[in-house]
């Protein structure tokens, strides 16, 4: 076999890929394993967004290559929704990018800024991606520290001690996952001031800002945001679009257009069916999301009374599709205690220590899943 090349030598296959494997040969062999690991929504679209897909099919357009910036109704639509849900206002026509999903904006930002031997702030607990991406690269991942006892927040301190030279982008996320820790406002503001300062580009990665929230909120409802920060977002989790694969990044006009001359060059254009049905869905009134909430609030209660069971403890305040829950003093590492759960209730619940170093004594369970599925799991416990 043709050797790889060796950027693959610094990334490790993605941990539920391995992991659902496993799962997917235990139920194959006749054990009823519940996924609680993934946050895959199960809940429908809203009814406007089907229906705009069907009817996109009669349309001459919809086998046809599109654009690589998306419709221009759907960027007019992504402006709206900025507006009416985070009081940003938004050139529809320079400072949106329409994404296949905000995962692809992930690698695309980091293609159009990143040279061999830059460094990356990434946060710890933290999505897994960000890490691989900046491996893959060939830049450098330094970690930052976020912990229980500072809410999940940046710890400012340590951030103005460290060495920023070759520093080029510093990944957030907030509504935090996989903590559900939500912003302090005060963080984003002095994350602009700080990456300002020192020339460093801003990332908030933001598609958690609707489940189980009151106040969504945005890092460039901020001022000064604009000069140093951009956003991803994404229709996956908010919106039961996880499959459709639609997202996007928006910002000032020149670091969009960095992402587009690599996007312009990786794909063709999002079907345009589905943009069709992300215009649609960008329309929901807020009492959509406030139904799902409902869903999902019942679904955390359940979820609550097995972490309870599992004498862990979690934050009633937290938002997001997760339960994040502190293991009990002597418990073994967190894989060891889910792998356990798995052999022996067939149950698959996420260990924090994917999310890095800081998830070490934490487990992470979706919301994901019919109340009726989490009885069944609560009497396995």
């Amino acid at each position: 076999m043709i050797a790889t090349a060796q950027r693959l030598e610094s990334v490790q296959e993605y941990y539920f890929s391995r992991k659902l494997r496993e799962v997917a040969q235990m139920i194959q062999a006749g054990h009823p394993v519940i996924n609680m690991g993934i946050g895959s929504p199960d809940l429908p679209p809203h009814p406007e967004v089907i229906k705009a897909l069907e009817q996109s099919m009669r349309n001459p357009e919809a086998s046809m290559y599109q654009s690589y910036q998306g419709l221009p109704e759907l960027r007019t639509g992504i402006a709206d929704f900025y507006k009416k849900h985070y009081k940003v206002t938004l050139d529809a026509n320079n400072e949106i990018l329409p994404l296949m999903g905000s995962k692809e904006g992930i690698m695309h930002l980091s293609m159009a800024f990143l040279n061999k031997g830059d460094k990356v702030l990434i946060p710890n607990p933290g999505y897994p991606t960000y890490q691989s991406v900046t491996r893959l690269l060939e830049a450098e991942p330094i970690f930052y520290d976020l912990k229980a006892e500072n809410n999940w927040q940046p710890d400012f301190k340590a951030l103005e001690a460290l060495d920023t030279k070759k520093i080029k982008i510093l990944w957030l996320n907030y509504p935090n996952m996989p903590t559900g820790a939500n912003v302090v406002v005060d963080t984003f503001d002095r994350l602009i001031s700080w990456a300002k300062s020192r020339n460093i580009l801003l990332v908030n990665d933001n598609p958690y800002s609707f489940v189980l929230t009151k106040t969504p909120q945005s890092i460039l409802s901020r001022p000064g945001a604009n000069e140093v920060a951009v956003e991803l977002n994404s229709l996956s989790k908010s919106f039961n679009m996880a499959g459709w694969r639609v997202g996007m990044i928006c910002g000032k006009k020149e670091t969009i257009q960095s992402v587009l001359k690599v996007k312009s060059n990786m794909d063709s254009g999002m079907f345009f069916g589905i943009q069709q049905g992300a215009i649609e869905a960008l329309k929901a009134e807020y009492s959509w999301f406030e139904k799902l909430n409902l869903i999902y609030q019942k679904r955390r209660n359940l979820i609550e009374i097995i972490v309870t069971k599992l004498g862990a403890s979690f934050d009633s305040k937290s938002v997001g599709m997760f339960v994040w829950a502190k293991l009990p003093e002597g418990s073994p590492d967190s894989e060891t205690f889910i792998d356990k759960i798995l052999k022996e209730q067939n149950v698959f619940i996420t260990p924090g220590t994917i999310f890095g170093s800081q998830g070490e004594g934490y487990i992470r369970f979706s919301l994901c899943l019919t109340e009726a599925t989490i009885k069944e799991a609560i009497k396995r416990f």
